[in-house]
């Protein structure tokens, strides 16, 4: 089970190791030389970065508010409710491939008792989506850097597979009816079934394409953030930047995602570092290695800042609510 003491846990050990990650970038690379960047950034753009940031919350909030109505699972739940869930959710983005978004199901479970099993799937319609998404932003600049096209048909392909595997029921329904007879997982069976039922109805084709759609929108608000932190660091603006900075920003967020570190931590840094370096005329590793530090603070740890804020105003409303299930309540205290 998940508690709010097991998260302060896992944010404070992510947050130190981000800053050794930073650290270490910014000392292999002259960190007076990055420091001397970071003094000379445009500060005026900081709202234009932080402002398009918002944008890809706000519509990856509006697809899981979708989402849950789609599935029936929003009784009681008002949308400030699931604004809340959402945000709370981000608290885990630095874990291993956002799966500890999942916590999103515990907290729900907790305003109207939906099993966990059961919501679970939007957090994995969520994260392919997000991952189609980036892929198809990622590919408007595969020509700048080819070395990127392997890794970026392996990971379409395996999506389409993934996506085609769960949608075909034949398939899906036999290895469900092997489990229900293996000894050792065969318990688990109902509340797989539950999931794949789930995962099902919100990876149907036609809900797939507007969800990529979405996800391609709503991330490109980050690469429009990245783009005017280059700006803000004496890039020439432009459309070739604005190509440069979605491709970067797309296929150093999918390394860090394939690495599965917490966050991408590291290797989302070190590739958008040395991308930069590659693409962008004239940028020095000092600068480069800013303009990354300045990217993943105002991008992934503004993200986990919001969803500390929204977890504390979470616990506020809901603490020692009458509505929470017996079961929950004592999975609670045994955590506190």
């Amino acid at each position: 089970m998940i508690s709010v003491r097991n998260i302060q846990r896992k944010v404070a050990l992510s947050a130190v190791l981000g800053a050794l990650v930073i650290a270490a970038l910014s000392i292999f690379t002259d960190i007076r030389a990055v420091g001397n960047s970071l003094a000379d950034f445009d500060w005026s753009l900081l709202w234009a970065v932080l402002g398009w940031t918002l944008l890809n919350y706000l519509l990856r909030w509006l697809k899981w508010d979708y989402y849950l109505r789609k599935l029936g699972m929003g009784s009681g739940v008002s949308h400030w409710d699931s604004a809340l869930l959402f945000g709370s959710g981000m608290v885990m983005a630095v874990t291993p491939g956002k799966v500890g978004e999942v916590f999103k199901s515990y907290l729900l479970k907790r305003i109207n008792g939906t099993p966990v099993s059961a919501s679970a799937p939007i957090v994995l319609a969520e994260r392919l989506t997000d991952g189609l998404g980036m892929l198809l932003l990622m590919a408007v600049g595969l020509n700048l850097y080819p070395s990127a096209r392997p890794l970026f048909w392996i990971l379409l392909v395996a999506g389409i597979v993934g996506i085609g595997a769960l949608q075909y029921r034949p398939f899906a329904l036999w290895m469900l009816a092997r489990m229900e007879h293996l000894p050792v997982i065969k318990r688990f069976a109902p509340q797989a079934r539950q999931f794949y039922e789930s995962s099902f109805a919100l990876l149907s084709w036609r809900l797939l394409l507007v969800s990529t759609l979405l996800s391609i929108v709503s991330w490109g608000g980050e690469c429009l953030a990245f783009y005017y932190v280059l700006t803000g660091f004496g890039a020439a603006p432009g459309f070739e930047l604005l190509l440069i900075a979605t491709f970067i920003f797309a296929a150093s967020t999918l390394f860090g995602l394939v690495s599965f570190l917490p966050g991408g931590l590291g290797v989302s840094e070190a590739s958008s570092a040395a991308l930069l370096v590659v693409l962008v005329a004239g940028m020095s590793s000092s600068t480069a290695t800013a303009a990354t530090i300045m990217i993943r603070f105002c991008t992934l740890w503004f993200g986990v800042l919001l969803g500390v804020l929204s977890l504390l105003i979470f616990e506020r409303r809901y603490r020692a609510s009458a509505d929470e299930t017996p079961d929950l309540r004592v999975a609670r205290e045994s955590h506190s």
